[in-house]
């Protein structure tokens, strides 16, 4: 009988147990795109659900790198792709969020308009996550109308335009087969509770930016079990 030296066993079964697993990554990479939402206007730049979701996640044992961030206040469709064409990314993320609408919105863009531009980011953002569209996390647009910034403006047409637009980002989310997260009924509830609320009336507070990340958070996890 031959006999295999015990070290090579060993060596043998880790290689084994390594390969059923997929050679699962020990660190993962983020890209976060989009406008204000994405940046945490008017707050210190770990409050952001972008780094609040690297947080949660480094918490519950993920090695995670900061979140690389493409966005700027006030940027549309549009102008995410032209600040992506003019930013040096990786060939490939991990994970990819995408949340992208409200400047369209707000400038009285067409809706038709979005919808061929949103397509074109979410098949950018599947492209840079290694062409899994899996890992690819879009957000609804927030109801901005809910907020102090809006009083005095028809604030049931707001959220009127913007279902429709939400409608449209879901359709290609769902079309594309990259995750959806809802995060818009959440945030009419700042005309109740103030405290979801900058202080500039308008954008996000800390703490509405947290159930945000939490939601995330959640469905990356759930794709990378």
């Amino acid at each position: 009988m031959i006999r295999i030296p015990l070290f090579i066993c060993l060596a043998f079964s880790i290689f084994q147990q390594a390969f059923s697993q997929g050679m699962q990554k020990t660190n993962y990479t983020y890209l976060a795109l989009g406008d204000s939402y994405t940046i945490g206007h008017s707050l210190p730049i770990a409050e952001n659900f972008p780094n609040q979701t690297v947080q949660l996640l480094s918490t519950a044992g993920y090695d995670i790198d900061s979140p690389t961030v493409v966005a700027k206040t006030g940027w549309t469709c549009e102008e995410l792709q032209w600040g992506m064409k003019n930013r040096s990314l990786q060939n490939r993320y991990d994970i990819v969020s995408l949340l992208i609408g409200v400047n369209d919105q707000y400038r009285g863009g067409k809706i038709e308009d979005y919808g061929i531009q949103f397509e074109e980011l979410v098949k950018q953002a599947v492209e840079l996550a290694n062409k899994n569209p899996a890992h690819v996390f879009v957000l609804s647009i927030p109801d901005w109308g809910a907020t102090p910034f809006a009083e005095g403006q028809d604030c049931k047409l707001i959220a009127k335009e913007l279902d429709s637009f939400n409608h449209i980002n879901k359709a290609l989310a769902k079309k594309m087969n990259v995750n959806y997260i809802d995060i818009t009924p959440g945030s009419r509830e700042v005309s109740q509770d103030h405290t979801l609320v900058a202080a500039d009336g308008l954008h996000p507070s800390a703490k509405e930016y947290k159930r945000w990340a939490e939601k995330l958070a959640a469905s990356i996890r759930q794709q990378f079990q």
